[in-house]
Order: C-alpha cells, then sequence, then structure tokens
C-alpha cells in the first residue's frame, strides 16, 4: 500500500512536468493531472492540498530530477574552468531536442504565470533556478580568476546564463521552433568569450 501512493505522487508529479509545460499551469486542471497520471482525484486529495501545493512540489521535483542529469552530464570533464562554463551552454543546446514542451523548462513556465498569484510556487522556483545558476559560480569564479575578469561578479554572471536561458525557451515557444533557442545560446556563447577575452577555437587554428 505505501509502495502505491509513493509511484501515485511520482506519477502526479511527472504528470505535472509534462503537462504543464505542453498547456501552461492555469490550463492545466486537476482533472488533466489525474488523467495523464492514471490516479483518482482522491489519490490527488491524499497527496497534495490543491494545484498550487502540487505546483510548490512539482518545482522541487524538476529540481531533484534535473540536478542528477546536470550532475553526471559531460561539461564537467573539461580541466579548465572556462572550457567547463562554454561546455555547459554547449550542453544546453544539446538539450534542445523533440518538441518545445520536451525541452523547455517547468519552472520557468510556472513562474511566469504564478508570480503574482501563487507566491509559493514563486518562491520554489525561484529556489530552482537560482540554486541551478549557484552551481555555476564555482567554475565562473575560477575562469575569472585564471583570465583577470572583473567588473562583475560570478553570482551574477551564472544569474545571466539562466535569464538568457529562460528568454530562449519564450522564444522558442513564441515561434514553435528550437531554432531560436540555439542561436540565443550562441549568442551568450560569443558575450562570454568577449567577456573573458578567449579566442574561439576557429580563431585558435587560425
Amino acid at each position: 500500500m505505501a509502495r502505491r501512493h509513493i509511484q501515485a505522487r511520482e506519477r502526479l508529479l511527472e504528470a505535472a512536468r509534462d503537462v504543464v509545460r505542453a498547456k501552461g499551469f492555469s490550463a492545466t486542471s486537476i482533472d488533466d493531472l489525474c488523467r495523464s497520471a492514471g490516479v483518482t482525484k482522491g489519490a490527488f486529495f491524499h497527496h497534495f492540498r490543491s494545484k498550487e501545493d502540487l505546483g510548490v512540489e512539482a518545482a522541487r521535483f524538476w529540481a531533484e530530477t534535473t540536478s542528477e542529469l546536470f550532475a553526471n552530464a559531460p561539461y564537467h570533464q573539461p580541466a579548465d574552468p572556462f572550457d567547463r562554463l562554454i561546455a555547459y551552454l554547449e550542453f544546453r543546446k544539446l538539450l534542445l531536442a523533440g518538441e518545445v514542451p520536451e525541452f523547455t523548462c517547468l519552472v520557468g513556465t510556472m513562474v511566469q504565470e504564478t508570480y503574482d498569484s501563487a507566491p509559493a510556487i514563486r518562491q520554489a522556483c525561484d529556489a530552482t533556478i537560482t540554486g541551478h545558476a549557484m552551481t555555476l559560480v564555482p567554475d565562473i569564479q575560477a575562469a575569472m580568476a585564471a583570465c583577470g575578469v572583473t567588473g562583475t561578479t560570478a553570482e551574477s554572471l551564472a544569474l545571466h546564463t539562466q535569464a538568457v536561458l529562460q528568454g530562449a525557451f519564450i522564444m522558442a515557444k513564441a515561434r514553435g521552433s528550437a531554432e531560436i533557442a540555439a542561436d540565443t545560446i550562441d549568442h551568450l556563447i560569443r558575450y562570454i568569450r568577449l567577456l573573458f577575452n578567449t579566442p574561439t577555437p576557429e580563431e585558435i587554428r587560425q
């Protein structure tokens, strides 16, 4: 019985991850979530007090599952911290696969709709986005020290990368295509190379 309860909760969180990215938080009903998860409405209310409560937990679930993805990603492999930063952004481009709802950000989607109406969801989304940004800070700090970059902070640049990525997702939704998001990440890579005064591989070969 306990295991079935755990599975029902996880299925509802997975349903929120997929349905909200496809339809938006406001347009997603509890019935939609139950239908997608294959559970009853009674099971929903056994685990969550309300749709807002689910939204908070879905943000945390997103943080947990994506943290594992990024922790094991290949961008950590380069020895040089600047190379790891660029590899991170290249990895974000690789994630732009499938249809738009499949690669866009759950918490970015939710916070756009709920930042004023549901403070608890906003705070959970902020914690997720900011928490991920802060994982980049050690590499950025090391790269700044190695390249002599001043006038900004590693924390600020880390948050800027996430602002650009979230904006890229919005443009992808507007265009219905990943192409604009990939182009936006390329611009971010060029900006960071200019900031760190680091040539591209093509320039090095020349």
